[in-house]
């Protein structure tokens, strides 16, 4: 099934909840409403906001369909607006001062005086009648500030109720909602074939701007548009290059600004990709709301309460290994069918960074066998890791902003495939500890991770890289990595703690060119095991002299010249199981100092 399709499916089951607004709405932040008496009057200004902490912000609400509004020619919403439009006011991007807008106003009211003449409804009378009475001069005495000017504003008619006791803004009482339906059909194209539903409809021009995509623009951007003649085909313009109708353009377009929006429990934002999932009903609403919930607890596990992520990740494992969802969810419908959608912004467009449909049974198996291709030990999380955590590792100074462009997406769709790792993941990950950043544990992990799952897909099968300390693994890079931690350990026990170690000067070198670093780190650690012989800890010298004997016995060929980036992943993940394993942990390390957490946003 296409993106759109399964937007468009999704819809439906949106509409049946009533969390959606119907075919020509849309759902709008709304600040503000204008009170008006029969004859026009202006009585107050009500706030329709919520609290967001301790700020307000604006509510969401169903209002007549918003559009995107491109060049420089004035075009208005129909009954709500922001100040430009509604009071013909704005405020100057620069200096925050006031400024008239009388375009945008006069737009604001040809629109309404057209759509609404010969109308014998009470409320829109009423607003005509106060279109006809306004003027900016009016501003400060009727209780505006200039606050207001850039939130959006609908209208009512003083005491309008419905029939639950709710206020009733103009644009929901029936006779504008019969002005707005005309209005939408006489705007609709030409008839045509849609792509998505295969019927014959009048096919939407401009398809609808989503909102909510990070970093994306706030007034919305587009899936699909064309603006270029290199664009048209046959000389057909805009969205008639890809028939889709009205309603199913406005359909996914309201299932996709609903995933998107604010406190939606079905949207994750991991590096530069906003990703948004949902599930069909085919399975039950019951079986599909599980669904969601289930795997927004794999992909982001709650880290505000380690026992419940623990307890997902422990039940998962084993899914990987052939064991059925329904033995740890049994009132999930593993055949649900599941949907992943990663959006990422590109100027005034949307780029889809990956697109994932199978049954969910499927992808909880191959996050399954993600978490189990990152185990190691000792265990950096507590928890099962979080994608954004992974990623945070790529990153200069540890900062999200920081993380690769499309690194995120390649990584969502390795991980819901269950495909290679981006080479560029591991790659990243060596540069950044060959840069200094710490070698810790959610860094080897992914290692492995990258290693292992090279080694399952590839056409050589090689073992597994061990989980912990193997001391007969032959690969000489994970041996070299095992021997420089305990060259370090050495230099710790034997000096305390020294300004720069050998891992702050040399780990890069050691981990890439061993042949030109390990002989001179080797002489030197004579002088360390002397300190300790000598000194009040003989037997510890003595453990790091065996220690080193047993690494080196098993280095046949002596130090390679250099190590392909495959190998210093090894070597990484052997000097973090030396390093936090057994007794040169326990020997060398006081307690508690060990680089085993990490920090959660």
């Amino acid at each position: 099934m296409t993106v759109l399709a399964a937007l468009n499916g999704y819809y439906g089951r949106l509409a049946d909840r009533g969390e959606v607004p119907p075919f020509g709405y849309s759902t709008e932040r709304i600040a503000h409403i204008i009170v008006l008496s029969p004859d026009g009057e202006l009585l107050e200004i009500l706030p329709w906001q919520s609290l967001s902490g301790k700020k307000a912000e604006p509510r969401p609400a169903a209002v007549p369909q918003s559009f995107k509004r491109p060049g420089t020619t004035p075009r208005s919403f129909f009954l709500w607006d922001n100040g430009k439009f509604v009071l013909g006011l704005g405020l100057d991007k620069a200096t925050r001062q006031r400024v008239a807008h009388p375009g945008n106003h006069a737009a604001f009211q040809d629109l309404h005086r057209r759509l609404l003449d010969g109308t014998e409804d009470a409320g829109l009378v009423a607003l005509l009648r106060f279109l006809d009475g306004w003027s900016a001069d009016r501003f400060d005495a009727c209780g505006f500030t200039d606050a207001m000017l850039d939130q959006n504003f609908m209208f009512m008619l003083d005491g309008d109720r419905n029939d639950r006791g709710e206020p009733r803004f103009l644009h929901d009482r029936p006779a504008a909602r019969r002005i707005w339906e005309r209005a939408v059909a006489a705007g609709a194209g030409e008839e045509g074939l849609c792509l998505v539903t295969g019927t014959r409809q009048p096919i939407a021009r401009l398809h609808p701007a989503i909102k909510g995509v990070m970093d994306a623009q706030s007034s919305g951007a587009s899936i699909v548009s064309f603006n270029n003649d290199a664009f048209i085909s046959y000389g057909k313009e805009q969205g008639l290059n890809a028939p889709v109708s009205e309603a199913a353009a406005f359909g996914y377009g309201a299932a996709l600004n609903a995933l998107l929006a604010r406190g939606s429990g079905n949207r994750l934002t991991i590096g530069d990709a906003t990703t948004v999932f949902w599930a069909d009903t085919s399975g039950g609403e019951e079986s599909a709301r599980k669904a969601e919930m289930l795997f927004h607890s794999l992909i982001m596990p709650p880290a505000e309460d380690a026992d419940e992520a623990q307890a997902i990740r422990n039940a998962l494992l084993p899914v990987s290994q052939g064991l059925a969802v329904r033995e740890i969810a049994p009132e999930l419908d593993e055949r649900t069918r599941f949907y992943v959608l990663g959006l990422s912004p590109n100027i005034a467009r949307l780029s889809v960074r990956f697109w994932l449909e199978d049954s969910f049974a499927e992808i909880a198996k191959r996050v399954g066998l993600h978490w189990r291709d990152l185990q190691i030990e000792p265990s950096p999380w507590r928890t099962a890791p979080a994608v954004w955590m992974l990623l945070r590792e790529t990153a200069p100074l540890g900062k999200t902003e920081n993380i690769a462009p499309q690194l995120a997406g390649e990584v969502m769709r390795a991980i819901l495939t269950g495909a290679r790792y981006p080479r560029s993941l591991l790659a990243a990950v060596i540069t950044r500890m060959r840069a200094g950043d710490p070698v810790n544990g959610v860094k080897a992990a992914i290692c492995r991770a990258c290693l292992n799952r090279d080694s399952r897909l590839g056409s050589k099968k090689t073992e597994e890289i061990p989980v912990s300390l193997n001391r007969d693994e032959a690969n000489p890079a994970y041996r070299l990595g095992r021997l420089f931690a305990v060259l370090e350990g050495a230099q710790r026990a034997a000096l305390g703690d020294v300004n720069a170690s050998i891992r702050d000067r040399y780990f890069g070198a050691a981990s890439a060119t061993p042949a030109s670093v390990f002989p001179m780190l080797l002489r030197n650690s004579n002088h360390h095991l002397a300190v300790l012989r000598k000194g009040d800890k003989p037997r510890l010298g003595g453990w790091f002299e065996g220690e080193i004997g047993q690494i080196l016995g098993g280095l046949d060929s002596g130090f390679p010249r250099s190590l392909r980036i495959e190998d210093q992943g090894r070597f990484a993940i052997g000097y973090y199981h030396q390093r936090y394993s057994g007794k040169a942990a326990a020997s060398a390390e006081p307690a508690g100092t060990t680089e085993q957490t990490v920090s959660e946003d």
